[in-house]
């Protein structure tokens, strides 16, 4: 930690025994904080103070008291610069590029201010009582590389201003907060994150607004956070928060409109009502927001955005309780809210919204091995098709029929257009964008394709799946820096989920980086060692010639519980990747004849196994699939 008197120069020039006096003052208020925080005063430099702590929370607590110390005494002002780093300790001094580091940012920072690296910052952002924001990114004199500068906030400080990398309008975007459940039930949390999730999607359907997704906002949840932080982390102008109390038949909702730069309240309600009102509260809050954020509906906007999915409010509860369900993302989570999908249904058979995401539930289960296809696939086509016969206004239904017409019938073209209605009617839903944009690159359209990646990213900037889903599209595009960027954001969101070094491990194979790619799929492997993961590694292996151990996975795979039903792909690709191309295209046909869907993304491998790609079987094989050979290899 780096401390600066503010016009210390100035100061000495005009009064000496007054900046004495100051310099004593400055000891006397460094000295026993920093001692009380566990850290060390190196030294002084003219009116600088050097230290340094043994842990990140230490040294940024430090600097606040020392901040707000001094501001109390109001004699002088300080600058702190912070920054981790690995440093030499010789004879009561302190050596390494660090420290020249934290010097530095020590000038950046205007008076009156902190300033910290992006290695503090990523130590201390989720540390409550400690409030961060990004300021800019900096060339610092006698540094090599730009150091990314965010201010910490303390009581009595000023708001520095971020500088934009780039310019994002964020003038009409808002961030809808999980309302925080304020029953004395816990299990009562499903119906609050519903209330949130269902008012994100009424408000996503406004074309002139820019909904933040429902996994970014709810990346918040439980957190005593900065809104100025929220805000700029989501890049959202608006913060929607609020809370439910449900007891019995009874409700109470409050709702506050946040502009997050400033923490002005443009909205602020409470709700007192019975549980029937639920559906007009949300259409009251909603109606208030856009009015609050000056968005004027036309009728036919305003009828398709408070239209009701169900009149029966006992069926909408049981739908929120599904959805809850759906958003752990387990095997176990979707077969629980497929009971009270049906459920719903069973009360409201015209329930269009419950029928989709049964479908969604059904889809995943199948694709991810976790029950059996032929429990999944009849279900999930009639209750896709089920929803848009119902409703053809909600997303949803095109979400539906447009992934089954992509991942199982290989309709490319046809899913487009599915894709293309459901972005129209909710142009804030990342799915759309995403599964649009997977259309477009596994058609070579290259070029489209990408802005939709973008689109969605920008969405929902927090969503694990959807950064695992839209790295494809840059991965087919050949723009693997992207891929890279995006596995490492998973890797520091998710270090636990196991496409995060799926995603790593491919964007270094493509680059011939085998023996990385090898740590990064063994990693995956690890976390879920299942037929899915283990391809990836096997694949390496291959590619690394380390052939031995790539015919070990291809034993393991082979004995995968339902292999036989939805792993020949991926076997046949291991097979391909130690040059057994005759016993890999007898497993391709296998694949073709059940439809595996990750044939789809064959293309993926052509730079790592490009033996496989100059094979006139492997055109002829894409061509059956429907996608284009592409030779830029």
């Amino acid at each position: 930690m780096f401390t600066d008197i503010v016009g210390f120069s100035t100061l000495m020039g005009s009064d000496e025994q007054k900046t004495f006096d100051i310099l004593e003052k400055n000891r006397e208020i460094h000295k026993p904080i920093i001692l009380e925080f566990n850290g060390q005063w190196i030294k002084e430099l003219g009116d600088g103070v050097i230290a340094t702590f043994d842990t990140i929370s230490d040294a940024v607590n430090a600097a606040k008291k020392i901040m707000e110390t001094c501001n109390a005494a109001n004699d002088f002002q300080l600058s702190i610069g912070i920054h981790s780093a690995e440093v030499v300790f010789e004879k009561g001094d302190v050596f390494g590029d660090g420290v020249n580091i934290a010097a530095r940012i020590e000038s950046a920072a205007p008076p009156g201010c902190i300033f910290i690296s992006e290695s503090v910052y990523k130590n201390i952002a989720n540390k409550k009582r400690i409030d961060t924001h990004f300021v800019r990114e900096e060339k610092l004199k006698n540094v090599t590389h730009p150091v990314r500068l965010y201010q910490v906030l303390f009581e009595g400080s000023e708001w520095v201003e971020p500088e934009k990398a780039v310019a994002i309008e964020i003038e009409k975007s808002i961030a809808v907060l999980p309302f925080v459940n304020m029953s004395s039930d816990p299990e009562q949390e499903y119906f609050s994150d519903g209330i949130s999730e269902e008012i994100i999607n009424m408000l996503s359907q406004v074309d002139e607004l820019k909904v933040i997704g429902r996994t970014s906002s709810f990346a918040f949840k439980g957190k005593n956070m900065n809104l100025k932080l929220i805000g700029e982390q989501l890049n959202a102008r608006y913060l929607l928060e609020g809370s439910v109390r449900k007891g019995g038949n009874k409700l109470r909702i409050t709702a506050q409109l946040i502009e997050a730069s400033n923490g002005f309240h443009l909205y602020s309600e409470k709700f007192d009502r019975e549980l029937d009102d639920i559906l007009a509260i949300q259409d009251e809050i909603s109606e208030a927001i856009l009015n609050a954020v000056k968005i004027k509906l036309i009728k036919q906007k305003e009828d398709e955005i408070y239209k009701k999915d169900t009149d029966n409010v006992e069926a909408y509860e049981l739908y929120l309780n599904g959805r809850y369900h759906v958003n752990k993302f387990t095997p176990e989570g979707f077969l629980k809210a497929i009971e009270y999908f049906d459920a719903a249904i069973a009360i409201d058979p015209k329930y269009a919204m419950a029928y989709a995401d049964k479908a969604f539930c059904y889809m995943n289960l199948r694709d991810f091995g976790w029950l059996e296809a032929d429990k999944c696939i009849p279900e999930a086509r009639y209750a896709a098709n089920r929803s848009l016969e119902l409703d053809d206004k909600i997303a949803k239904s095109h979400l539906a029929v447009g992934r089954i017409k992509l991942h199982w019938d290989w309709r490319i073209m046809d899913a487009a257009e599915s894709f293309k209605k459901a972005v129209q009617i909710n142009p804030s839903n990342p799915q759309g964008h995403i599964q649009l944009g997977f259309c477009l690159v596994l058609s070579g359209n290259f070029e489209k394709a990408i802005p939709h990646s973008e689109k969605a990213k920008t969405i929902d900037p927090f969503s694990i799946l959807n950064l695992w889903y839209l790295s494809a599209i840059p991965f087919m595009a050949g723009d693997f820096e992207k891929v890279a960027a995006n596995g490492k954001r998973m890797i520091e969101i998710a270090p636990g989920f196991f496409s995060s070094y799926m995603v790593s491990g491919l964007s270094v194979l493509t680059v011939k980086d085998i023996e990385r790619s090898i740590t990064f799929f063994q990693k995956m492997v690890d976390l879920s060692p299942d037929i899915y993961s283990m391809f990836y590694l096997g694949t390496a292996y291959g590619a690394a010639g380390k052939n031995t151990e790539a015919r070990e996975m291809i034993k393991q795979m082979k004995a995968a519980e339902g292999s036989e039903i939805h792993g020949n792909y991926f076997i046949g690709m291991v097979h391909a990747s130690v040059g057994d191309l005759n016993i890999a295209y007898s497993y391709f046909d296998k694949a073709l004849k059940n439809k595996e869907g990750q044939m789809l993304w064959m293309n993926i491998f052509r730079h790592c196994l490009p033996s496989l790609f100059r094979e006139e079987r492997t055109k002829m094989l894409l061509k059956r699939i429907g996608v284009p050979f592409i030779d830029d290899f």
